[in-house]
């Protein structure tokens, strides 16, 4: 069984769009039972839904996270630990090449052209390792490109998204933004007053989110690729 946990939202539409790439999953795979938790503010929670998994059963808890922080140092291992010790957890699902050919899509369906400069805005983190993971994903997001991909944060690390863009319309007429972002939210909102001429939508069931979804799952039930990617030195 999957049981893909995300962070949790206060709107709805970052619920209906992680329930999305959960309707999706299970379409890709209809002969695995796959189930939704959270970390906080909707329910259920990780450890309910934890618990809800009969006796005996083998759970593999996938992190819709698209980088290792806390919650996934943390509070993911403690929940196992206190409910289901017999779970296997998953890698999160970033730095990936899947994702940055999601963020280039998502980037050309909002209008983004050639010689306009990117900006990846991730929602930010106190954790070095964490930060520097974003970084990875911008220059895997900039090899998918072939042009350069700056960063900016919505906290906790700088450049904050703003000055990013500002920085960015130094070497470009135009500027888009990339956000990092799985799904609508308060972050997301805004975005659009970070002043880029393009904001794209977060990821979202992008097929290929939906790919790397499924690769962490097996490769954390150990049937093969889904891991590190030997190319990139990052998850592949």
């Amino acid at each position: 069984m999957l049981l893909a946990v995300a962070h949790g939202t206060r709107t709805a539409a970052g619920v209906d769009t992680v329930s999305q790439i959960i309707h999706d999953v299970r379409t890709v795979r209809p002969d695995l039972e796959v189930r939704l938790g959270w970390i906080e503010l909707v329910p259920p929670d990780v450890r309910s839904a934890l618990a809800a998994v009969p006796p005996g059963r083998p759970v593999v808890l996938v992190p819709l996270l698209l980088s290792s922080g806390y919650h996934d140092r943390v509070d993911l291992p403690a929940a196992i630990a206190s409910a289901r010790p017999d779970a296997v957890r998953a890698a999160v699902l970033g730095p990936d090449r899947l994702l940055a050919t999601a963020l280039a899509d998502r980037l050309a369906e909002a209008g983004r052209q050639p010689g306009d400069a990117v900006v990846l805005a991730a929602a930010g983190s106190s954790d070095p390792d964490a930060a520097a993971s974003i970084r990875d994903q911008a220059a895997l997001l900039a090899e998918r490109l072939g042009a350069p991909v700056a960063v900016g944060f919505g906290s906790a690390a700088s450049p904050d998204v703003p000055t990013a863009v500002a920085e960015a319309r130094g070497r470009a007429a135009r500027v888009a933004i990339a956000p990092y972002l799985l799904a609508p939210g308060l972050f997301a909102n805004r975005l659009a007053e970070a002043g880029a001429d393009v904001v794209a939508a977060p990821l979202g069931p992008h097929p290929a989110v939906i790919e790397l979804v499924l690769r962490r799952f097996t490769s954390a039930r150990g049937g093969g690729t889904g891991g590190r990617d030997e190319a990139s030195g990052v998850a592949g």
